[in-house]
């Protein structure tokens, strides 16, 4: 409980799951016990040396000062001319705002549009972020349940039940964190016809657009016309370009959002670093090698660990679409997420995130980053192997 000398908004916010057992990992590491960390969704790639040597290069030229708020123009240009050319948004640099991260764009979207009572559907499980940022603005989260059962996507039909005339803004995340769950093209349109009659808008979370696999495509909701105008665009630089240390995000948006989002830049953050933003320009240009090498990686790690997982009596996995994330159901080992999220960390040295971290329904669930080495991953196969082998001695005891 806070003092009371602490604002109530801030009882309403919630946090991030994966820096609080990220925490307790690095406790227990500084006690001496070997931990696999598969909790964090941090990339284990470094940033490809032709971006880090921009920045380095722009450093010692001097871009070390103040720049715009809404972000610099030539970087503002060349993601507008990557959202038409690659995901066909009809867009342009007065449409989008540089931000510190991806996080910026989830609150300035809540400051912005959200007022006390408007209702706010968003995924369940999902980012923990989205529903911190609804209450804090005063809305109410509303969730749509993202399962399993359903590979993991948004139903248009149970969206459709959940609008309400509070409906303010609907968010949405593909591929998805936590589950890896991808919505093709006749998904997004689905969601889209349910929408196109009415006054919602859509924050679409698409950080993770450019992991996904075996030919699907990424489809943007902002690139259906009569959508393009009530749809705020969330992405980044941190997944694709292993990057998550610069903070560097940005949102696309009708112009008159941009403008609101580029004051409450100038109310919080000022601004995004110079150097940043040129070596952000530098990962959107140059070569993109990197980015499918690494996409490349993860697939192949993840094809290994669904696999591996399914061998085990009591874990049932379905192959993620897309992202670095697995979200095996452990329903049948008769621990709840909690319980063997908590354990598996103490006693095995596996650390990862409880599926009910991310809403309740993703209860009897474990989030599982593959954004380690191929070795850790084989090393925590075992470890999880003989650690349910232990809990079945247990039961029969």
């Amino acid at each position: 409980m806070n003092p009371d000398y602490i604002a109530e908004r801030i009882g309403r916010l919630g946090t991030e799951s994966a820096f609080e057992v990220l925490s307790k990992a690095k406790a227990l590491e500084a006690q001496g016990k070997d931990i696999i960390h598969l909790e964090i969704g941090q990339p284990n790639f470094a940033t490809p040396e032709h971006v880090a040597k921009v920045a380095c290069d722009s450093i010692r030229d001097g871009e070390t000062g103040y720049t715009a708020s809404q972000g610099e123009l030539y970087l503002r240009e060349a993601i507008a001319k990557r959202a038409k050319e690659q995901v066909n948004i009809n867009t342009n640099a007065d449409e989008v705002v540089i931000v510190p991260g991806g996080k910026p764009i989830m609150f300035f979207t809540m400051l912005a549009l959200i007022n006390p009572g408007d209702e706010v559907i968003y995924p369940n499980p999902g980012f923990p972020i989205y529903e911190s940022c609804i209450r804090f603005a005063g809305g109410i989260p509303v969730p749509v349940p993202v399962i399993m059962e359903n590979d993991f996507k948004i139903d248009a039909k149970v969206l459709k039940s959940l609008i309400t005339d509070k409906t303010k803004l609907v968010i949405i995340n593909s591929p998805g964190n936590p589950t890896g769950g991808v919505m093709e093209e006749k998904d997004i349109r689905a969601i889209a016809n349910v929408l196109k009659d009415t006054n919602i808008f859509v924050m679409s979370d698409e950080i993770y657009s450019r992991l996904i696999y075996n030919g699907t495509k990424h489809f943007s909701i902002a690139s259906i016309p009569e959508m393009k105008d009530r749809t705020i665009v969330l992405n980044g630089f941190s997944k694709p370009y292993a990057m998550t240390g610069w903070r560097i995000g940005y949102g696309i948006m009708n112009k008159e959002l941009a403008k609101v989002m580029t004051l409450l830049m100038v109310n919080s953050s000022s601004c995004v670093a110079g150097f940043t933003q040129e070596a952000a320009k530098a990962a959107l240009e140059g070569p993109q090698d990197c980015v499918s090498e690494m996409a490349e990686a993860y697939k192949y790690r993840l094809e290994y660990f669904v696999n591996e997982l399914n061998k085990i009596d009591g874990i049932k996995c379905l192959m993620p679409k897309g992202s670095f994330y697995l979200f095996p159901s452990i329903k049948g080992t008769g621990l709840s997420d909690r319980e063997f999220a908590d354990r598996l960390l103490r006693e095995a040295g596996v650390a990862c995130l409880a599926g009910s971290s991310f809403g309740k329904y993703g209860e009897g669930h474990l989030r599982l980053s593959s954004a380690t080495s191929f070795e850790n991953l084989q090393e925590a196969i075992v470890r999880i192997k003989d650690f349910i082998a232990k809990i079945k001695l247990e039961k029969t005891a």
